[in-house]
């Protein structure tokens, strides 16, 4: 017994040993790849996550296997930071201008895609309806990122990128639940009918929302409690991982949970539990770990490729991608018209040829593919069909996209953008320089000096302003951007005073804005 304990123990720790080490190596190949774009120009052209597919397509055609991805690495491991992240970014108030096209796409969408895709699998390639449909669910969720990575890049309208991630971070919850759906019909465990379906959909949903409103609105009072940035950021990052897995165990949509607990702690919380500093704090944070999983996950798709299997399967493949490319733009061409005969807002042609062309898969369509129970039949088919179309999405639809924004002209002035920015900051803190000068009179100092030192630094805040009214000359569009800037800081002065009264005891609740309808009006 004891020399066995002992071997158990030799086991657990060499196990131990050669996971580390394989985390090591998919971590420095992926910050190796993060410097290729510094050191050759060349690669600046491919946007970073399309980068660590091609790098992971390498190692794979070379037969180099970083480690094996399971799903319940992405599921349980990656996809709560990423969900996260892009949940405690999106402003509220631009998700809700975009509501309706939004749930739209992720939920009406969604049942399109499936069922577009299944049919023509099983119409055309012949593949059972069971298998036909899991392939259709796994396939339905979008991941934008690379998309919208290049769409800031460039400086392609806020409007697009909403709906962009707004899509991606609802209809993964949808993906996610339909899939778990379909894949219990062949085990008998759950009923096929209209009724079945919409009672586990709004029990699984309404789970969701309501955990994660309550995590999300729980730990935003408490974090009114105290001031420690370090503790507030550890929070975040707890209730990330506990949303999904509370939720999980209660038989809800773990995805929805934590999309909603970010969305609140983004926009609430940490307006009224959190102060300037500790917000830049969070938010850094969470940019990191999205860099660092998303570094590991999209080079971990590219070497997990099997191009033996890929080749045996390449007619359901390619049946696959046309019905995928079909009913993507059957979906958001028919649904954007519904919306703007609601809403009375249109979203116009070129915004959706790119949100049709820009709805890649990626992580989660993987994971789900993996999900697949062994003993199903046609398993390796379902995996072969799903890596197939999401290399293609990635590296056809992917590299493509910057291309097609430029031929349908929507392309954003974002260098220019940032050098006005850069030119407004400067002005701003000479300002504040010339201010402080005026007022702070040391003794010993000779007066002669403080009118020297003034004399420079208004001629610098002079030459800035010419160089600002210059470009807002040459650039009428800079105004509308100026505007847009100057407006979103007086929201925010309004939103960080009522938290302040709040932290202070003075109000018992976070007032409702006045500012926003009466600034857009």
């Amino acid at each position: 017994m004891v020399l066995e304990a002992v071997i158990n123990a030799a086991t657990n720790e060499e196990v131990i040993t050669t996971n580390l080490k394989q985390f090591l190596l998919v971590l420095s190949v992926s910050l190796g790849v993060a410097t290729l774009p510094q050191v050759f120009s060349w690669f600046r052209h491919i946007p970073y996550t399309l980068l660590l597919v091609i790098v992971g397509l390498g190692l794979a055609v070379v037969d180099v296997r970083l480690v094996t991805l399971s799903p319940e690495l992405i599921l349980f491991i990656f996809l709560p930071p990423l969900l996260f992240e892009a949940a405690w970014n999106l402003k509220w108030s631009s998700l809700k201008q975009e509501f309706l096209p939004v749930c739209l796409y992720a939920v009406l969408g969604v049942v399109i895609a499936i069922a577009g895709i299944a049919i023509g699998l099983n119409q055309l390639a012949g593949l059972s309806l069971t298998t036909a449909l899991l392939i259709g669910a796994s396939l339905s969720a979008t991941d934008p990122v690379s998309v919208t990575a290049v769409f800031r890049e460039l400086g392609v309208s806020s409007r697009l990128i909403t709906l962009m991630e707004g899509e991606s971070l609802f209809n993964d919850g949808m993906a996610v639940v339909a899939f778990g759906f379909l894949v219990a019909l062949p085990f008998g465990t759950m009923e096929l009918g209209f009724q079945p379906i919409l009672v586990e959909f709004f029990t699984v949903v309404g789970i969701g929302l309501a955990v994660g409103a309550l995590i999300g609105f729980g730990i935003s009072y408490l974090t009114q409690r105290f001031d420690l940035p370090m503790v507030e950021q550890s929070l975040t990052l707890v209730s990330a991982y506990s949303t999904y897995l509370i939720i999980e165990d209660l038989g809800g949509s773990g995805v929805i949970g934590v999309v909603t607990t970010g969305l609140i702690l983004g926009n609430f919380g940490s307006r009224i539990g959190m102060n300037p500093r500790t917000r830049i704090i969070v938010s850094e944070f969470w940019e990191f770990l999205a860099f660092f999983v998303n570094s590991i996950v999209f080079l971990l798709i590219g070497d997990q490729i099997r191009f033996a299997s890929l080749g045996e399967n390449l007619d359901i493949i390619v049946v696959t991608i046309g019905a995928m490319i079909l009913m993507r733009a059957g979906a958001i061409f028919i649904l954007s018209n519904l919306s703007a005969s609601i809403t009375k807002s249109k979203i116009s042609l070129p915004d959706q040829t790119i949100l049709w062309w820009g709805g890649l898969r990626g992580s989660v369509s993987i994971a789900l593919a993996l999900s697949v129970p062994i003993g199903l039949p046609e398993r390796e088919k379902i995996i072969a069909a799903v890596f197939g179309v999401v290399l293609f999405t990635l590296l056809v639809q992917g590299l493509t996209i910057k291309p097609l924004l430029q031929k349908l002209e929507l392309m954003g002035d974002a260098p220019l953008r940032e050098q006005y920015l850069e030119l407004a900051a400067r002005n701003v803190a000479l300002k504040r320089v010339l201010q402080y000068l005026q007022t702070a009179q040391r003794p010993g100092i000779d007066p002669e000096f403080y009118r020297y030192q003034e004399t420079l630094i208004k001629g610098e805040i002079e030459d800035l302003q010419v160089k600002i009214d210059k470009l807002q000359d040459e650039y009428p569009n800079l105004q509308s951007f100026t505007t847009e800037q100057f407006r979103g800081e007086l929201l925010a002065i309004e939103a960080d005073t009522y938290a302040e009264f709040v932290r202070a005891g003075r109000l018992n609740k976070e007032l409702a804005p006045m500012l926003q309808d009466v600034l857009q009006n």
